[in-house]
């Protein structure tokens, strides 16, 4: 009994990196992979799972043997601009999760506004919804942060009846008979959105965070092992939630005579409806905006957090420049879905294109991370293990080929 209790004691850092990750691009994705590319895409989330716990306990692990945080160890060795630029990549990737963030945020609400899309909510009604939302988190992170943990402890009460929902409704589809007689579609699926799934649990700008996660509870060597643990938990939960998300979304839209687009939330809520027909929008819209909520302001706290220190400014979460540039994510998230407010026909795909883009910054985060790793004073019990690294040589390696073919992906959907 004492060992379980020092298990469940254990948890914390890695579960807000799970957080981070389990947000709205991630069961989008995951559905949309699903329904395009069938089983096969469990292979996707099977490798990101692994390379994700990999990179998460190598973070851990530099947190502890390290006195200072990761960013100055990087100014200290390798010149304060090699710092800059790893901050300034990671609070990039962060702008464009807020913006995924806030599209998500309004395709939420939708359903009360007897829509699936923004087209018909009237006037300046989403722009309202978005900036008085943002407004609300940031008089939380500023004066009222008792209030902001109250609202997201409800939305984490959300997301986990959205999970058991995902998870009856699985055996639910899996025990009825298919309404239909499986086909191959002549279409080609979209290698944008595997990207877009890979992304979204390969998250080593989580991962980076996790480095800092652990100074803040105070881990010392001792609980390095104890931070393994937490990590292999907590990562594979959420890529035991996106392989239900797919399999249920590969078993009621994959083979369709007809194939159905998911260009907006309401399609891919239809594979809730064999548990709660017609209300199925709502209770799959009422998951997505929580995922949202409790990924919004710990997502903003990354970029301003590592961006702080990367600057030389401190790392602490309640100081002014992280406070300041936390401010600055939000802000970024919220001007970018502003702006293509006017423009969103596919929710889902402007999400999927959002968490594809962040592979692109993977490469330099994984680098620093490892550079940090294999430095020859880490010597004795500071010595990161020889797995850790291997598995972190093996994440770079499909991390720069993943921003090599997203980029592809991206300049032949713009057509360049």
């Amino acid at each position: 009994m004492n060992r379980l209790k020092q298990l469940f004691s254990s948890f914390g850092p890695a579960i807000i990196v799970a957080a981070i990750v389990l947000g709205p691009g991630s069961i989008l994705t995951s559905s949309k992979v699903g329904a395009q590319f069938g089983y096969i895409g469990i292979a996707a989330i099977v490798l990101a799972v692994v390379l994700m716990i990999a990179m998460v306990a190598l973070a851990g692990r530099i947190g502890v043997i390290y006195e200072d945080s990761p960013c100055d160890q990087l100014a200290r060795r390798l010149g304060r601009p090699v710092a800059v630029v790893v901050g300034v990549t990671l609070f990039g990737l962060v702008a464009i999760f807020q913006y995924s963030n806030n599209v998500a945020i309004v395709s939420g609400l939708a359903p009360l506004f007897e829509t699936e899309d923004y087209s018909l909510m009237s006037g300046a009604t989403p722009a309202i919804i978005l900036i008085s939302f943002n407004a609300l988190v940031i008089f939380c992170l500023y004066w009222k942060r008792h209030l902001y943990r109250s609202i997201e402890t409800l939305m984490k009460l959300l997301i986990g009846l959205m999970v058991v929902a995902f998870l009856i409704n699985f055996f639910v589809v899996y025990f009825s008979p298919r309404a239909y007689v499986p086909v191959k579609s002549g279409k080609a699926p979209e290698i944008l959105v595997l990207m877009g799934l890979m992304a979204t649990t390969f998250s080593v700008g989580g991962a980076f965070y996790q480095a800092y996660l652990v100074k803040e509870k105070g881990w010392k060597l001792f609980d390095a092992r104890r931070g393994v643990t937490d990590s292999a938990v907590s990562i594979s939960v959420v890529g035991i939630l996106s392989t239900i998300i797919l399999m249920t979304a590969a078993r009621v839209f994959y083979g369709r005579p007809e194939p159905v687009a998911l260009s907006g939330v309401g399609d891919v809520a239809m594979q809730l409806q064999p548990l709660f027909g017609s209300w199925a929008k709502v209770v799959f819209c009422l998951g997505i905006f929580a995922g949202a909520f409790s990924s919004f302001l710990v997502n903003a706290l990354v970029g301003g957090t590592v961006l702080s220190d990367s600057l030389g400014k401190g790392s602490r979460l309640g100081e002014g420049w992280t406070l300041g540039l936390t401010t600055v994510a939000l802000l970024s998230g919220l001007v970018v879905a502003l702006l293509n407010l006017s423009d969103a026909k596919s929710t889902v795909n402007l999400i999927t294109f959002a968490q594809a883009l962040t592979v692109l910054g993977l490469p330099a985060l994984a680098a620093a991370l490892l550079y940090l790793g294999t430095r020859p004073d880490l010597t004795g019990e500071r010595k990161v293990p020889a797995w850790m690294i291997n598995l972190g040589w093996a994440g770079l390696v499909v991390a720069v080929a993943l921003a090599v073919r997203t980029t592809i992906a991206v300049l032949d959907k713009l057509g360049l």
